[in-house]
């Protein structure tokens, strides 16, 4: 017969060893979510990536043969669809429920207002610097972009990318340019 201290020291190691697991579960668990969550987004982007590259594919010849600019056309492609009341229809892309939780949702509206307004509002300004040099972070207070590190970078990393386009000039480390 197993005697009664035995048992509870048996049922205290156990207790013991599962409260590890249940821990251990919940921190695989939390990083779980984060990674699906970062996979849903990038499905969410990919999506209306495609969803992009085929419309363009589509409107791309018939837009050159109505004689409206490729760039005008696009531009109107990235406004979301008003409604008679004035109020933004909904983007029906692909995971929206409409319950504002997903990160696909968050992604999605931060697309639909300013899609490519950012790249415009910085060459905006450096056409009124008159060529000046001027540093992101001064581009980013300009545009009021500037009240954290994550919104100066994407100011940054969008200079970079109009560098990259010959769009921007670099004047030297960290100090930019209109081009010529």
């Amino acid at each position: 017969m197993v005697s009664a201290a035995h048992t509870t020291e048996d049922l205290q190691v156990t207790a013991g060893a599962l409260q590890g697991e249940l821990q251990r579960l919940e921190s695989q668990k939390q990083a779980l979510e984060r990674e699906l969550a970062a996979v849903v987004a990038h499905l969410g982007s990919v999506r209306r990536a495609l969803g992009a590259l085929s419309h363009l594919s589509v409107t791309g010849p018939a837009v050159a043969d109505a004689g409206i600019p490729a760039e005008d056309a696009r531009a109107e492609e990235r406004q979301p669809p008003v409604m008679e009341d004035g109020a933004a229809e909904e983007t029906g892309y692909p995971g929206e429920d409409g319950d504002g939780d997903g990160v696909e949702e968050q992604a999605a509206a931060s697309v639909v207002g300013g899609y490519g307004r950012l790249t415009e509002q910085i060459l905006e300004y450096l056409a009124t610097t008159g060529g000046a040099e001027v540093r992101a972070r001064e581009v980013a207070a300009a545009l009021g972009r500037d009240e954290n590190a994550g919104s100066i970078n994407a100011v940054r990393s969008t200079l970079d990318r109009l560098v990259g386009t010959s769009r921007v000039r670099r004047a030297g480390r960290g100090l930019y340019r209109a081009a010529v």
